[in-house]
């Protein structure tokens, strides 16, 4: 027994000799990362705002008179000339009207001729005390009256016939007509609403709003400008993402700045040659609004995000990463404009940023876009 627990000591001390006498792991080599030197470039700086899409013109059809319609005579959603007949109400009570008030001018033409002659007659008569003064001031009065009664006459006969005409409904622009919001047989007039609309599709206006801050913005960079930056190429983005074919310019701009919002709206002019635009789409307007001269820029996989503001690893002349924060501005392509925190010519680790750390040692090679 005695024998067995003096082996097992000396096992022990064996063991214990050993261990003390191994050599400490070997120090990590540097870590492989791939570097790029920061860059000065001109960036352009672009913003984008909603936009929703209207016909140059949107003119919304109402009947101007009250009567029923008669017939339709166009077809949905096709193209209409200006003055191409639309609708139209049963003419009748509006042409017995018309025949009406031409009657009651002619009846009025004929009292004006009698008070006439009545006052030649008695321009004699009175001057030779034929007659009293008074007799010749009525005769005078009456003929004035009868004009009178022929200037409203003749009102009516134009009222009565303009009433007449807009019996026949046309459109008041070239344009696509769209779909009735009435049938035929439906009594219609003034409060009956929207007929339909006939919207001009070549060009399309554009509207979006701006911020009060980019208005000042705009006002501070490009002097002399009136409310956007003058000359300024205008993108659409459709819906689904992709980029409308062709540009669009400024066209004007809203007198004031709503103050439930704090945004001005702005519209644009976009060329619509195959109809593709449509008034109701909604979209983006995308812009370049200034240049940013001689900006530092870095790929943006260089920049780690890191509780609301980015860091990145210098590499300094050591072979050593120094962790940097910095401030960043907007983007450029695949990559990020560095606002403060960095020189230009310094070399930033762009693919393992994750395996450093602050004074890490470094093997560095040339990152190219496809490392």
């Amino acid at each position: 027994m005695r024998n067995s627990l003096w082996l097992a000591l000396g096992a022990c001390a064996l063991a214990w000799i050993d261990g003390c006498s191994k050599a400490p792991p070997p120090a990590p080599g540097p870590v492989d990362v791939t570097v790029t030197a920061v860059r000065r470039e001109d960036v352009p700086v672009t913003d984008e705002w909603v936009a929703s899409l209207h016909g140059f013109v949107d003119a919304q059809i109402r009947a101007q008179v009250t009567g029923y319609l008669l017939r339709q005579d166009y077809r949905e959603g096709t193209p209409v000339r200006k003055g191409a007949l639309l609708f139209e109400i049963d003419p009748r009570p509006f042409q017995a009207a018309l025949q009406q008030a031409d009657a009651q001018l002619a009846e009025a033409q004929a009292q004006f001729g009698k008070t006439e002659e009545d006052v030649k007659r008695y321009g004699p008569l009175s001057r030779d005390q034929a007659i009293s003064a008074q007799e010749y001031d009525d005769a005078v009065q009456a003929n004035l009256a009868a004009k009178a009664q022929i200037a409203a006459a003749s009102a009516a006969v134009t009222q009565a016939r303009l009433n007449l005409a807009f019996t026949r409904i046309t459109s008041p622009v070239d344009g696509v007509a769209g779909l009735v919001q009435v049938q035929v047989g439906d009594l219609v007039g003034p409060g009956s609403g929207v007929l339909t609309t006939v919207s001009t599709l070549d060009p399309m206006k554009v509207y979006f709003p701006i911020s009060e801050s980019d208005y000042l913005a705009f006002r501070r960079e490009y002097s002399g400008a009136d409310v956007f930056p003058p000359g300024v190429a205008l993108s659409l983005i459709l819906s689904d993402g992709t980029v409308y074919p062709y540009p669009g310019k400024y066209y004007a701009s809203n007198l004031q700045i709503d103050p439930n919002t704090g945004t001005m709206e702005i519209a644009a002019l976009f060329p619509n040659p195959h109809a593709l635009l449509r008034p109701g789409q909604y979209g983006r307007v995308r812009a370049v609004v200034r240049t940013l001269r001689g900006a530092l820029v870095v790929p943006t996989r260089a920049l780690a995000e890191l509780q609301g503001g980015y860091e990145l690893a210098v590499v300094d002349a050591a072979h050593r990463a120094q962790i940097r924060t910095v401030a960043v501005g907007p983007p450029h392509g695949s990559d990020t404009v560095v606002t403060s925190g960095l020189q230009g010519g310094e070399e930033v680790i762009v693919d393992g940023l994750q395996k450093v750390r602050d004074g890490t040692a470094v093997s560095t090679q040339p990152y190219t876009g496809a490392n």
